[in-house]
């Protein structure tokens, strides 16, 4: 597999083979536990990131590793990469120490990983949360847009099956923006009320 990463708009293809997506499996679940307890992203601390935080996070430590002419940390970046955005083909990073502005073009995803609609709320819940704690919890459940291939889209967690489940692709950010909004204030409400697994089963 090949990954392009753009850098001051100079081109860098990095081989990685197939298998270490597999092999590497355990050193990802790592990097994932090390993120679990929040990370630091240019001028805000991201308490709980989500997966694209996570890839954007990974993303810079790949530019790092480019820059170091660190090849094997940088090949085991970009396989994260590859495993966590089925169908990836171009990172550009952040240069200026801003990981979030990272952009990813995502192309058509493998068979294996077919892309589902979101389901627009999580498994029921035994109590409601508050105000506060719906928030933050509906933020790491729905990502920002972020770009594939000539549209946008967003992704939504499902805690039912541990996986994140993408958006239709919309053909403007505005439109994937509206959307994410609705899915947003549908997580928000179903966790504020308590009554997730009702209104999933109601969709």
């Amino acid at each position: 597999m090949i990954l392009t990463l753009i850098i001051d708009d100079q081109r860098h293809s990095i081989t990685v083979p197939d298998t270490l997506l597999t092999e590497a499996r355990s050193y990802f679940d790592q990097i994932d536990q090390d993120l679990d307890g929040g990370w630091q992203m240019g001028r805000d601390w991201i308490a709980s990131p989500n997966r694209l935080q996570r890839c954007q996070i990974v993303a810079d430590r790949l530019l790092t590793a480019i820059e170091t002419e660190n090849r094997k940390l940088g090949t085991l970046m970009a396989a994260y990469l590859l495993q966590r955005l089925p169908g990836l083909e171009t990172v550009e990073p952040d240069i200026q120490g801003e990981p979030h502005h990272t952009r990813f073009e995502i192309g058509r995803p493998p068979a294996a990983a077919p892309i589902s609609a979101p389901s627009p709320a999580p498994p029921a819940t035994s109590k409601p949360l508050s105000k506060l704690d719906a928030l933050a919890q509906a933020g790491r459940d729905v990502t920002q847009v972020f770009k594939v291939g000539r549209g946008y889209r967003f992704s939504v967690f499902d805690a039912e099956t541990h996986t994140w489940l993408d958006a239709p692709l919309a053909p403007t950010e505005a439109d994937a923006a509206r959307l994410r909004q609705a899915a947003f204030k549908a997580r928000y409400e179903a966790l504020l009320s308590g009554h997730a697994g009702e209104q999933e089963r109601g969709s």
